[in-house]
């Protein structure tokens, strides 16, 4: 029973923290306020639903919990003011959940809380940050990895961030009309980011993370609707981009959990109705001037366009990523691109790409960088170097499946290396 319980506390945590401080956000009007009575929340869920059950609505309980913890405690502290008390205690009935918003029924606390995490007066970093903060619950330290800072530094800008907004009274809305639209930029950002850690989480045992998923491609969904009748072509291309990898994600493990490569993948197992989808998606964000998102879309329809991995048109991917390349700089892009030149020219050309990134230093702590030139090493035949790169790689990977992947690859080389 109290492992049933903890279990379900897990579940409700990982799946619904980001509707859980959505909601507490716009009844108390300050994140830091929601984060902490959603945690007292959830350590109240870990002492009492293994004596009293899980309830019915695991999620409308916390929401309800961190509501009346918020109200005793701001009675005991003398804040509790004639505004704040009919906010708490009307918006939000204290038996019954929150109601349910069906998929086509915009907006929604979820969306709102991405526009005010990406309000211009904030730092892009902090956008971002404190959106994976709120909206996925990744922990501190977690977010500073993603951004290569101490944690302590990535904890003080958190901090700035949501003060900031309490204190200029940014409102806790979606804009219309040109405020919209200068936020857009950072909103498919924070959309994709969020798509990216349920793609391959940051770390833990599970390689991937289908809520987040769902969650990315459905916020995608409703910001293109927020846009109809002409959804800008980033939009369009972002959800292009979300579907069409996600639609790989039963085939990216085996029935152990582990690892599959797309080349090796059952592509049986693919979503291809999703795929149907996507398609139209792409011919229509591509027509004119393709942004980013367009452009990354437009590569991975390459592959799921393909029947079988060798018939993947990889010439058409190398020249993808030079476009992109040319309208979207970055190291991590051109590490892809090393990738795709590997499979159309041969690991040695690629080994060439690799070697000017490592001269650069960007990627010195991006597991994916070693794992990539270990890989190309492994191929042509240098299995010393090879285990050099695989082990640096799994010093860096957060990720339990990744690490798994990649020490089987050193076992491999390394007796590879020895039998040579």
């Amino acid at each position: 029973m109290a492992v049933d319980a903890a279990a379900a506390v897990e579940s409700v945590y990982r799946s619904d923290w980001g509707r859980i401080v959505a909601t507490l956000i716009s009844l108390l009007g300050d994140f830091e306020l929601a984060e902490e009575y959603a945690q007292e929340a959830f350590a109240a869920a870990l002492d009492q639903w293994p004596v009293s059950g899980v309830p019915e609505s695991p999620r409308a309980w916390i929401v309800s919990t961190a509501r009346h913890k918020a109200i005793d405690r701001l009675r005991r502290q003398t804040l509790f003011t004639e505004k704040l008390q009919p906010r708490l205690e009307h918006e939000l009935p204290s038996v019954v959940a929150p109601p349910e918003l069906a998929e086509e029924e915009i907006p929604d606390e979820r969306l709102r809380l991405i526009f005010t995490c990406c309000h211009p007066s904030l730092a892009p970093e902090a956008q971002i940050a404190l959106t994976l903060r709120t909206l996925c619950g990744l922990e501190t330290d977690e977010i500073a990895r993603a951004f290569l800072v101490p944690t302590a530094t990535m904890a003080q800008r958190l901090v700035r961030a949501k003060r900031k907004i309490r204190d200029a009274r940014i409102p806790y809305v979606i804009p219309a009309g040109p405020e919209m639209l200068e936020r857009l930029d950072a909103v498919l950002s924070v959309i994709y980011l969020v798509f990216n850690e349920g793609y391959v989480a940051t770390r833990g045992e599970r390689l991937i993370r289908a809520d987040l998923c769902s969650e990315a491609v459905r916020l995608g969904r409703v910001v293109q609707d927020l846009m109809t009748p002409q959804p800008p072509p980033e939009a369009t291309g972002l959800l292009a981009l979300m579907l069409l990898h996600d639609a790989r994600r039963e085939a990216r493990e085996d029935e152990t959990g582990q690892i599959v490569l797309l080349e090796k993948q059952d592509r049986g197992r693919w979503n291809h109705a999703q795929i149907a989808e996507a398609l139209p998606l792409v011919r229509e964000a591509i027509r004119d001037n393709a942004g980013p998102y367009a452009l990354q879309a437009a590569i991975a329809a390459e592959h799921c366009k393909a029947a079988r991995a060798d018939q993947t048109n990889w010439r058409e991917i190398v020249q993808l990523y030079d476009q992109l390349e040319r309208i979207d700089s970055s190291p991590v892009i051109s590490l892809n691109r090393a990738v795709a030149v590997a499979m159309a020219e041969g690991p040695k050309s690629a080994l060439a790409l690799i070697d000017s990134l490592a001269q650069a230093g960007d990627l010195d702590d991006y597991h994916l960088f070693h794992a990539t030139r270990a890989d190309l090493l492994r191929r042509v035949g240098s299995f010393a170097d090879a285990a050099e790169s695989y082990a640096r790689a799994i010093e860096l990977a957060g990720n339990q499946r990744e690490r798994v992947y990649l020490q089987q690859r050193l076992n491999e080389v390394r007796t590879a290396s020895i039998t040579k």
